[in-house]
This record gives C-alpha cells, sequence and structure tokens, in this order.
C-alpha cells in the first residue's frame, strides 16, 4: 500500500471517529438507552446501549473502512482505481458515522434535526457526488457497478458507468430537492430506482450490441 494511501485512510478513520470523541465528552449527559434506528418518518424504532451507541458503532465503521481500502488495494485491477474514486471510497463511512452522529447526539448537542429531511438529501448529495465521479471509473472488480455484462466487456462497463454517471448526478440533485420538501418515502424510491437502472441499462446494452457479435 503507497505511503499516500495510508496516510488517506488514517485520516478518513480519524475523521470516522468524531462522534466517538463527542460521545465521550458528552458520556455523563447521555441516558444509558440511547436511540440508534431511525424510520422514514423519523420515529426511532431502536435503541442500544451507551457504550455500543458510542464506542461500538463507530468502531464497526471504522473497520469497514479498513476492510474496504484492503478490498480495493488487492483489486487484480488496483490501476484502474484512481485517486479520485479511492477518495471517495474514503470519504463515504466518515460521512456515514458523522451523519451516525449528529442524529444520535443532535439533542444533547442543542440542536433539532429533521430525520426525515437529513437522511434523504444526505442521500441526494451522496449519489450526485458519486454521479460525478462514476464515469471515470474504469473497469475492475471493486468498485463501480459490477454485474456480469460491465465485467464482461469495457465498451459495456463504460457505456454503462457515463449512463449511470449522468442519471446519479440529475437522479441525486431531485433526491436532494424532495428531501428538503420532505418528501421522503418518493426519495427512498427513487434510491431503489437509481440502483436499478443501470444494470438494466447494462443487460439492454449487452443485448443489443454485445450478444449479437457472440453469436456471429
Amino acid at each position: 500500500m503507497k505511503k499516500k494511501t495510508i496516510i488517506l485512510t488514517t485520516i478518513s478513520c480519524l475523521v470516522a471517529l468524531i462522534p466517538m470523541l463527542i460521545g465521550l465528552i458528552l458520556w455523563d449527559k447521555l441516558p444509558d438507552q440511547m436511540a440508534t434506528s431511525f424510520g422514514f418518518n423519523g420515529e426511532i424504532n431502536g435503541y442500544s446501549s451507551k457504550f455500543f451507541a458510542v464506542v461500538g458503532l463507530p468502531l464497526i465503521l471504522v473497520s469497514a473502512n479498513i476492510l474496504c481500502i484492503v478490498i480495493a488495494m488487492a483489486d487484480p485491477r488496483r490501476k484502474n482505481i484512481s485517486d479520485s474514486v479511492l477518495a471517495i471510497i474514503l470519504a463515504i463511512i466518515p460521512l456515514c458515522s458523522i451523519f451516525a452522529g449528529a442524529l444520535m447526539y443532535q439533542e444533547y448537542l442543542g440542536y433539532n434535526i429533521s430525520v426525515s429531511n437529513f437522511a434523504p438529501t444526505f442521500l441526494g448529495l451522496l449519489f450526485v457526488v458519486i454521479g460525478l465521479i462514476l464515469p471515470k471509473c474504469k473497469q475492475n472488480y471493486t468498485v463501480g457497478i459490477k454485474v456480469p455484462w460491465t465485467l464482461h466487456s469495457e465498451d459495456n462497463w463504460n457505456k454503462t458507468h457515463a449512463f449511470g454517471g449522468k442519471l446519479w448526478v440529475i437522479g441525486g440533485a431531485i433526491m436532494t430537492v424532495l428531501g428538503l420538501l420532505g418528501f421522503e418515502t418518493t426519495v427512498f424510491v427513487g434510491v431503489f430506482a437509481l440502483a436499478i437502472a443501470p444494470m438494466v441499462y447494462s443487460y439492454v446494452y449487452y443485448r443489443k450490441n454485445e450478444r449479437r457479435k457472440e453469436n456471429d
């Protein structure tokens, strides 16, 4: 693993641990059972012990962060994973950790965050950022839209990621606006649609352009 990657991974993990630091500072003010799961409408639907919420959850996320980068570095096509794509990998889990921490600690920090607006908006912005990077993602086994047809053909991979990138930027922007307006259910339906559409495109492209060549 390159020195630059090690440094960026370390920074990424430290950022992911910020909620744990805040939780330790607020420890005496926190209840023994903390809300750690929320429904689409913002209602609490799950609790965990204070220790798990403050310490366990961030450590799980950091472990997942390290696992993601190790898998990326072990990819046989590692050279196709650009620095910008690697940066996205290293940013996603820290952002999720801070997002989760904000929801758990909001009451004790004097804020009142609307989960039903915040979560869809966060997802929408995430789709926009990933959509901007997606077309630059070259064929590999770790990052991207990895379905049989994209992994089988570099041309299919490039076309699918170009399509997916445009779709996710536009769809993510719409999701962000809908999230701010409070249409949370519509947003989560949109997440499913945005995830499925590139896969369908890849298969259709295969049927139209590549399967015919294989049969000739």
